[in-house]
């Protein structure tokens, strides 16, 4: 249990929570941040109440925010080992690679800074990690049904997941927010993330996999809790921007020849299921709304790019690249 101390707004840590700072950690969290302090907080609280968890460390890669990590973030050393990782502003598919060369665990852990992992999560996905081959994990993700937008996303992703999932325990759904994978997996000098990608990049990496016949392992009971704005425009808005930003990965999965997306019927299946669900009809709706809005805009970028013509009088940014200890990073000028 973390013990807070509301006065000095610093940690201190519970009776139980010193960890062993000479083992090597068996995961290793990483969660890349950008001006998102006060959400990470809650995040790295969550991890600080892990129970019946092996070794972690946790490795904050914050790309370049507007201002280092505050006190408050860094007193989590508290608790459990914690690199902070300043990095020049590439985008969340750099940070995350940077974080992968930074880390030490065998079992690698994505999550963002706006998530939250039930106490047991560690310790359900550690039983899967052993008691099985696969390589690739996919955490369950959930809402935060405190609002109508958070029963929203509770209802996406729930559909989502449910949809996705085959009679093997593997799912042709991949999501950063809640998700790992074994080292052993990784190529030497390789990055998992294509670090063109400004969105989509997990689906991205999906496509990969699938591509060499590979799923991730769907680990029902790690279950990690996405708490997004309450502010329906702010959620509107920022789907429209997030389509948009996933032209790239979209194209490099449609070259790939690999299909990801869901056909417009399955996608309508879906949308008539959840109307038969439990959810109250605003969170339907605003979930129709949402979904309508985002194929909106892929399509617009699709008849954009076919006339070449610059989407809104957005130019598209060309990226360039520097070198960071070795590895070459790309971002937009």
């Amino acid at each position: 249990m973390v013990d807070r101390d509301p006065d000095l707004g610093t940690t201190t840590p519970g009776q139980n929570r010193h960890r062993s700072r000479s083992a090597k950690p068996f995961f290793s969290v990483i969660v890349p941040v950008y001006n998102d302090w006060a959400a990470l907080d809650e995040c790295l609280q969550s991890l600080a109440q892990q129970r019946n968890t092996p070794e972690f460390e946790v490795v904050v890669v914050d790309d370049a925010s507007d201002q280092l990590a505050p006190a408050f973030i860094r007193n989590w050393d508290l608790f459990y080992p914690l690199t902070i990782v300043r990095f020049p502003h590439a985008g969340i598919a750099a940070a995350r690679n940077y974080g992968v060369r930074t880390a030490q665990g065998e079992i690698l852990v994505f999550t963002d800074a706006d998530c939250r992992l039930n106490r047991n999560c560690f310790g359900e996905l550690s039983k899967a990690v052993a008691n099985s081959e696969h390589s690739w994990f996919q955490l369950r993700l959930v809402g935060d049904r405190s609002s109508l937008i958070g029963e929203t996303e509770d209802l996406r992703l729930r559909m989502l997941q449910a949809h996705l999932l085959d009679a093997s325990g593997c799912m042709r759904y991949l999501n950063t927010a809640g998700f790992a994978i074994r080292r052993a997996a990784l190529g030497r000098n390789e990055d998992l993330f294509d670090p063109a990608a400004t969105r989509a990049e997990d689906t991205l990496l999906l496509a990969t996999l699938l591509r060499k016949g590979q799923s991730p392992f769907f680990v029902a009971n790690a279950i990690v809790r996405h708490v997004i704005t309450p502010s329906v425009l702010s959620r509107l808005k920022k789907d429209a921007l997030s389509a948009y930003r996933e032209r790239y990965a979209f194209s490099q999965i449609e070259a790939m020849g690999v299909r990801v997306r869901m056909t417009h019927r399955a996608r309508w299946q879906l949308l008539r299921a959840s109307w038969s669900s439990h959810y109250p009809i605003s969170a339907c709706s605003l979930l129709m709304t949402r979904q309508l809005l985002r194929r909106a805009v892929t399509g617009l970028c699709r008849v954009s790019q076919a006339l070449k013509v610059p989407l809104l009088g957005i130019a598209r940014k060309q990226p360039i690249s520097f070198r960071v200890q070795g590895h070459t990073v790309l971002t937009d000028t």
